[in-house]
């Protein structure tokens, strides 16, 4: 994308984006031959500008309208005019149709063929139109929603083939139990039952699948936002068949029925690579799987997305600084804890350092880590696996989980070492750490001087933009107040500017979900809610001397620490959640 430079210093300056005395820089730099990259590709790759403003700033030198479709929603008939498959690999969507004429937009208007194509398919003037990537992403999520009504037919249709499907009791004949369920997982309406539900599951943002047998019906149930959602049901008859094709996916043994099996497998969706964690365990009417779905994409988080913010984000970032030492996560199964590990080790993933981990099971793939699997069963655990890891050189580990005494005395003693370690334990708040490890035996001086910051979280569901806003009454505040420092959240907010200097809670808003046509109850995605707890010295003094959880949580939030319940209500305060989800996660 080549611009003019007198008209894009113009966009560029005019728009805030670099100032003319940094664009005078770099061009004079560029004439001296000192960069050789054109300027606006140097832009972009010192981070100053993204590739959508410079499709802003093309639009604005070719006089091409700039369309935002992060917020419309597009008529199915219109959007559906130029094929998904063909949007997708192109950035282009059809978003408005005039008498004579197709409105389309997209990432780069010199793609003539494209534009020629869809002009024979349609039989219409094609008016190109510049939009951003995002925008592009979010029609094209507008396909995958016209796509779910589909997929409840395509699933009963499969289902009518099965119903004439012999009991295995009546298959076996001179077959043994495996060949006879290796047969049915591959018969093709099982084959296509099973790769819709996948997919419907993808495309439902889901987290987990939950195949359930009940006495007379297969259950189908998501984990959508922390929330488990009924799906659909399926007739009994088909649950072996469908069992089966999952065992044959993650590569279990098919006639095991009487044990618990762990497997995972990877499939491409949409162009999206997505493995499955699979867990089968038997139950009273038969097996029931649960599979966690694991997208490919942790690099795209970042502290700020997933939460962070303010005092909570510089003690992150300061104890990421460090050269040695630990970095714990805690919380319950589901609260985003190995997420916020990957996403630590993403930013510490430099070509300077090398990082291992030790992890069951392996969740995310990363680029430059070395990652290894836990094998309990021939004995390689995450105490044998931590032991080695310390002989292959490294400069940060990451450990999966500390859940026995020798996994935490070997990762205590490899960040007295020189190491910096990252680990998760299951406690309930960031100070619950702390006698956790001492009743793993770990002597209570070691702790101080090799935990940098524990920090405590829990995943929150998010509002979408189409929320409502609302004053909290006196009596709603103190009882808020009974549960809350409000007081601490107000100058919270303050010194984040996320208020006035002069609000308080008589005039600050909160918010309240609102179902729409785009989700039935108001929420769409996840964010967290934080605790970091920084071991300062009067910290460090009370764990000498035995102190319990409370009193070290009282400690630190005298020192300015955040609880999880404060940072959630400083949440619900800028619009993200409501008061209701977080007290609904902090007290489970």
């Amino acid at each position: 994308m080549i611009l003019e430079s007198k008209q894009l210093k113009d966009f560029l300056v005019d728009t805030g984006l670099v100032t003319k005395t940094e664009y005078d820089f770099v061009e004079s730099q560029i004439k001296k031959g000192k960069i050789k990259d054109s300027i606006e590709k140097y832009f972009v790759s010192q981070n100053k500008i993204s590739e959508d403003d410079l499709r802003r700033a093309q639009a604005y030198v070719m006089g091409i309208p700039f369309v935002d479709l992060k917020n419309q929603k597009i008529d199915v008939s219109v959007l559906s005019l130029i094929p998904e498959p063909l949007a997708r690999k192109n950035n282009i969507v059809s978003f408005r149709k005039n008498i004579d004429s197709l409105e389309v937009a997209m990432l780069d208007i010199n793609n003539l063929s494209t534009i020629e194509f869809i002009k024979k398919k349609v039989g219409l003037k094609i008016l190109p139109r510049l939009t951003d990537s995002g925008s592009i992403k979010s029609a094209i999520l507008q396909y995958q929603k016209s796509l779910r009504a589909e997929f409840g037919d395509l699933i009963q249709e499969d289902i009518k083939s099965l119903k004439n499907v012999g009991s295995l009791e009546t298959e076996i004949k001179g077959e043994t139990l495996e060949e006879t369920l290796k047969k049915r997982a591959e018969e093709l309406p099982v084959v296509r039952i099973v790769e819709t539900l996948l997919k419907h599951a993808a495309l439902q943002n889901a987290s987990d699948i939950h195949i359930e047998c009940l006495e007379d019906t297969l259950l189908i149930r998501y984990r959508i936002d922390g929330i488990l959602h009924d799906a659909m049901s399926i007739p009994k008859t088909a649950a072996t068949s469908i069992i089966a094709r999952i065992k044959v996916l993650a590569n279990l043994k098919l006639d095991e029925k009487r044990l618990p099996q762990d497997g995972r497998f990877d499939i491409d969706i949409n162009d999206e690579k997505i493995s499955f964690r699979v867990s089968i365990i038997p139950t009273y009417f038969g097996e029931k799987a649960v599979l966690r779905l694991l997208r490919e994409n942790v690099g795209a988080y970042t502290m700020e997305s997933m939460g962070f913010h303010g005092v909570n984000l510089e003690r992150v970032h300061e104890a990421m600084k460090q050269a040695t030492g630990m970095i714990l996560t805690t919380g319950p199964t589901g609260s985003g804890k190995t997420t916020t590990l990957y996403t630590i080790l993403e930013l510490l993933n430099s070509s300077d350092v090398n990082i291992a981990t030790i992890e069951d099971p392996i969740e995310y793939q990363v680029a430059r880590i070395n990652q290894t699997q836990v094998k309990p069963e021939i004995g390689f655990t995450f105490a044998n696996g931590l032991r080695s890891l310390v002989r292959q050189d490294p400069d940060i580990i990451m450990v999966g989980e500390i859940r026995d005494n020798e996994t935490a005395s070997l990762a205590v003693n490899a960040a007295l070492t020189g190491h910096v370690v990252l680990s998760t334990l299951h406690t309930n708040s960031a100070a619950g750490a702390i006698p956790r490890l001492i009743d793993m035996k770990v002597e209570p001086f070691l702790l101080v001087s090799t935990i940098n910051i524990i920090l405590g979280q829990r995943l929150v569901r998010k509002l979408t933009k189409n929320k409502e806003r609302y004053i909290l009454s006196k009596p709603e505040l103190a009882s808020l107040g009974k549960v809350v420092d409000l007081d601490k959240v107000l100058r919270t907010l303050k010194e984040e500017n996320m208020i006035g200097k002069n609000d308080d809670w008589n005039n600050i808003y909160f918010y309240k979900a609102n179902p729409s046509a785009d989700s039935t109850d108001g929420y769409l995605g996840r964010i967290g809610i934080h605790e970091v707890l920084n071991m300062t010295s009067t910290i460090k003094n009370l764990v000498i001397k035995g102190a319990t959880s409370d009193e070290i949580e009282a400690q630190a939030k005298k020192e300015g620490m955040l609880s999880m319940i404060e940072d959630g209500i400083f949440k619900c305060v800028t619009g993200l959640t409501t008061i209701e989800e977080v007290l609904r996660v902090v007290s489970e």
